[in-house]
């Protein structure tokens, strides 16, 4: 396969670059060591090895500094990283558009979303598109709001939902729906009363927050600094789920929308209080891109998630 042409040397340079290889990049960025990065693509260690070397060879350029206990991706690693995640993803969907043809579908398409829109709206949303269009493949990528916009600019998914505060995208977003951020605590570690919660108050609590990229974590340091306080990021964490583990044990509060926390704790163990303000009320928007999926199939799963 030859590389794109336009860019930086590294990138200019013609090159053979299989699935295998394709496949051992990724493994090796990930595991930080050829030798497991080799058990994972079920390949002899010399042969990753050789591998790696032929293709550096053919760059010029060393795309992972060998270390004692490891490998770490040099600058021109990290570069020409991001065309194979590309590539890895192309050759995932060219795959999985095929097989659903083979099974007589009208057309694939993929929908990614944050967490929270998929478990307020989405899901329902969804089934809604299935029910009108049976015919349509669909597939869902969970990803947070800033890594959607990301996937939207590579062409990885057709259509985005993304909260709009988050990042800039530039191309057309259409609004999808809202959601509001509400606190949430156990009464047995912390008395705040009836609510609403004030930011003054807020800030001096410690905070179970979304991690990095999150459209909470954005919105949460972005009203700290308009206060002229800087949010201690301390105790981040990956998923709701995880976040109101730490919130049971008295770790801290959560920032969560009411219709999450309903899914996620049934049984009412936890107290939500809502915030005072607007800073917490959030807006999501859908973007989509054409020349992937098949453009009927787009356009009808697109006009079912804004009309449903």
């Amino acid at each position: 396969m030859a590389f794109p042409q336009a860019g930086p040397a590294i990138l200019r340079t013609a090159m053979k670059l299989d699935s295998i290889t394709v496949r051992l990049l990724l493994a090796i960025a990930e595991e930080g060591s050829i030798s497991r990065a080799a058990e994972t693509c079920r390949l002899a260690v010399a042969a990753a090895s050789r591998r790696l070397s032929e293709l550096e060879a053919q760059l010029g350029v060393a795309l992972f500094e060998r270390k004692p206990h490891g490998v770490k991706l040099t600058v021109a690693g990290e570069q020409l990283l991001r065309h194979v995640h590309q590539i890895d993803s192309l050759v995932h969907r060219l795959r999985d558009d095929a097989r659903a043809l083979g099974r007589g579908s009208e057309g694939r398409v993929i929908i990614g979303a944050p967490k929270a829109a998929i478990m307020q709206f989405l899901g329902r949303d969804l089934a809604n598109v299935q029910s009108r269009y049976p015919g349509i493949a669909l597939k869902v990528v969970e990803e947070n709001s800033k890594i959607i916009q990301q996937l939207l600019r590579d062409k990885v998914i057709d259509i985005g939902i993304y909260e709009q505060t988050l990042g800039f995208l530039n191309m057309p977003r259409h609004a999808y729906r809202n959601d509001h951020l509400a606190l949430i605590h156990h009464p047995g570690f912390f008395h705040l009363g009836s609510g609403p919660v004030s930011i003054e108050q807020l800030m001096d609590l410690p905070i179970v927050c979304l991690g990095r990229g999150s459209a909470i974590l954005a919105a949460v340091q972005r009203t700290y600094q308009l206060h002229g306080r800087h949010f201690q990021d301390d105790l981040t964490v990956s998923g709701f789920d995880t976040m109101l583990a730490l919130v049971r044990e008295g770790l801290g509060i959560g920032l969560i929308p009411p219709g999450v926390a309903r899914r996620l704790d049934p049984a009412g163990e936890l107290r939500q209080l809502e915030l005072a303000g607007n800073w917490h009320q959030r807006h999501y928007v859908l973007s989509s891109v054409e020349g992937r999926a098949q453009r009927l199939a787009l356009e009808r799963v697109v006009d079912t998630l804004l009309h449903p």
